[in-house]
This record gives C-alpha cells, sequence and structure tokens, in this order.
C-alpha cells in the first residue's frame, strides 16, 4: 500500500533538472519563467532538482561544446531510470547559429537519447511548459513499463 501511495506520487510531481551546455542563456531564462507565478508550472507539479539524483527530467538547453559533452554524459548517467531527456531550444537540436563552430558538437542526439524536443529561439514558455507536460507523460509510460 505504501509502495503505491510513494509510485503516485511521484507520477504527479516530477522533478527536473536542468544542465546548460553553452547556451546564450536565452533559453534558460524561459525555463526559470516557466516556474515563476505568471506560468505556474509547478501547479503541474513540476520542481527544480538541485541534484541529477533527485531527477525524473533532464532539461537540455544549449549547443554541446567539447568541454561539456562529457559532463553532460556523466551527469546523465547519475540520473535513476526511467528519466525523460528534454532538449530546450534550436541550439541542443542543430548547433542554431554555433553550428560549424570549431568546439560545438552539437546536436544532443548524436551523445544521448532524447525523448522530448522543444524547438524555438528562444522557446515560448507556452512551449516550455507543453514539452515538459508530454515529458512527464512519457515518464509515466517508462515508469508503468518497468512495473510490469
Amino acid at each position: 500500500m505504501l509502495k503505491n501511495a510513494i509510485a503516485k506520487s511521484m507520477m504527479r510531481s516530477p522533478w527536473i533538472y536542468h544542465i546548460n551546455t553553452g547556451s546564450c542563456n536565452g533559453c534558460d531564462i524561459e525555463l526559470v519563467a516557466v516556474l515563476t507565478p505568471r506560468y505556474d508550472a509547478e501547479r503541474f507539479g513540476f520542481k527544480l532538482a538541485g541534484t541529477p539524483r533527485h531527477a525524473d527530467i533532464v532539461v537540455i538547453s544549449g549547443p554541446v561544446t567539447s568541454q561539456s559533452k562529457d559532463r553532460l554524459i556523466r551527469t546523465l548517467a547519475q540520473v535513476p531510470e526511467p528519466k525523460c531527456v528534454v532538449t530546450l531550444g534550436s541550439c541542443p537540436q542543430s548547433g542554431n547559429v554555433f553550428k560549424g563552430s570549431y568546439s560545438v558538437e552539437a546536436p544532443v542526439e548524436n551523445f544521448v537519447h532524447v525523448d522530448v524536443a522543444i524547438a524555438g529561439c528562444t522557446v515560448k514558455p507556452e512551449a516550455v511548459i507543453a514539452g515538459l507536460y508530454k515529458a512527464a507523460e512519457i515518464l509515466e509510460k517508462k515508469r508503468e513499463a518497468m512495473n510490469k
């Protein structure tokens, strides 16, 4: 009975861990704006986690630079299964304006599996909320599959 209560509460409150892999901070600001009272993503249960070991959803912003690639892979290895990986903005998906730079190794999909991609430069807060909600649904399906 206690396990069921814990499982239900985890479905309703996914924790987010944010990784910046070299972005201009435009998408980072939009992610933070989503958590403020104006857009209030916390009403859906989303909370920022201080450590990847407590996260359910990992949000990646920025093109993957040579310096951040290893850190990204090590950080994602610390996130417990099941996890959902979300890319935020155009940079992690294609490199955007940084594509072709000597220090950019985008897209993120070359290194990790991406579950949800939120496009835009910069992304709109409504799109961030919709993407996080979709990630929460995918996470719930992954948990159900693990419990079977």
